[in-house]
């Protein structure tokens, strides 16, 4: 029995985010082969490199961005995937360097040890000089890059035919560059659960969950750290692998070192549906607390997010895609401060066209507006391009 399909049944592929130009789920060519080289050219104009309230930096940036993947099932019961990229931007405007280079480095194990129990380990590392997404309220044209690394461990079995229990783990390293940013919003970030669930039926799962949470800033951490415990209930629901959809609600319990705690709702839900065998839509809903780009006015973000990803082949050759997220979040004041409402929206379209299993020919708009009661952490920025890749 090839135990690799189990885990790929078991739905524990979790493979990392491929680097995007955009926002948009642009298709990938399927090449059915273990090596895949591939590179991508483009050009696009950005009217907010820096994310700044004020005073923009503007420019054409031109960009090439090589990439290795390796995919392949060493034995029955073991997968593994490699990946690495390289993408580098020259900009035509842009203060101090105008060529940046960027890395991404991913290595996957999925390794099956019955047909009932199987682990996951995946590991990303991301040296990104020019980011996609970038920090509101930062101080005006500073240098966002970071270099952050990201190992998840999952593993699963089903002590039964109708239960099922996985125990997850996560550690995430975040370091910038900039000196500023370095000393306020280096971190580690550590996340352990647990998951039990029931099959009520053969396409819905009860699930009950637990996790902890550690943040740990590497610099005034004694103002800055803390802990969550979260406890949530929901199910897990899929039908005729077309459909499919998670819910989890709960609550969390937020222990602040030197600043008061808090307990807070926690819900995250997800749905996908894959109306043909390349489009599909998906969205889903989250409410958490997560980390700031201000930690000296505030301790943390109340957020409530949804987003929506769309991928449709209008033919055989073109496709259209699209992504949107907005954000409502509640800027949690220090003692002293007082809350901030702030309100945040990424958005992508893309054209592409597919002529052969080894060219993508793509045109794309992104949008971030952010808007806040601090005029200072607003920020809009626009980038529209194209690009065009080549898989051999």
């Amino acid at each position: 029995m090839n135990f690799f399909r189990v885990i790929l049944a078991g739905g524990m592929l979790g493979a990392a985010v491929p680097a995007q130009a955009v926002y948009a789920p642009v298709p990938a060519q399927e090449q059915g082969k273990s090596l895949v080289l591939s590179v991508r050219s483009g050009l696009s104009y950005d009217t907010n490199l820096f994310g700044a309230a004020a005073k923009n930096v503007e420019s054409a940036v031109f960009q090439i961005a090589p990439k290795a993947a390796y995919n392949a099932s060493l034995t029955d019961q073991t997968f593994l995937a490699l990946s690495y990229q390289l993408t580098v931007d020259h900009f035509d405007n842009r203060p101090g360097d105008k060529t940046l280079d960027s890395h991404e480095v991913s290595a996957r194990v999925a390794h099956a040890f019955s047909a009932a129990s199987n682990l996951d380990v995946l590991e990303v590392f991301q040296a990104s000089r020019n980011p996609e997404s970038l920090l509101s309220g930062a101080p005006i044209n500073s240098d966002q890059s970071n270099n952050r690394n990201e190992v998840n461990v999952t593993w699963f079995t089903a002590p039964t035919a109708k239960t099922g229990l996985t125990v997850k783990a996560r550690t995430a390293h975040t370091d910038f560059r900039d000196a500023v940013l370095s000393r306020s919003l280096d971190r580690t970030e550590n996340l352990f659960g647990v998951s039990g669930s029931y099959a009520v039926l053969p396409e819905v799962k009860a699930v009950a969950e637990a996790r902890h949470q550690d943040v740990f800033y590497r610099k005034l951490g004694e103002s800055k750290n803390k802990a969550s415990d979260y406890l949530m209930a929901g199910l897990d629901y899929a039908f005729a692998q077309k459909f499919t959809a998670s819910a989890r609600v709960g609550s969390e319990w937020r222990h602040r070192d030197a600043e008061r705690s808090a307990t807070s709702p926690y819900a995250e839900v997800s749905v996908k549906y894959d109306y043909t065998e390349s489009s599909f839509l998906s969205g889903g809903f989250m409410s958490t607390l997560e980390e700031t780009s201000d930690t000296a006015r505030f301790t943390d973000s109340n957020v409530n997010r949804v987003f929506v990803n769309v991928q449709h082949h209008l033919t055989a050759l073109i496709a259209v895609s699209g992504s949107c997220t907005y954000e409502a979040s509640v800027l949690q004041g220090r003692r002293g401060v007082s809350d901030i409402d702030e309100d945040t929206v990424r958005a992508g379209a893309a054209l592409s066209y597919l002529p052969t299993k080894n060219w993508t020919v793509s045109a794309s708009y992104d949008l971030d507006h952010v808007t806040s009661g601090d005029r200072a952490r607003e920020m809009v920025r626009h980038r529209v391009g194209v690009s065009a890749s080549y898989a051999f």
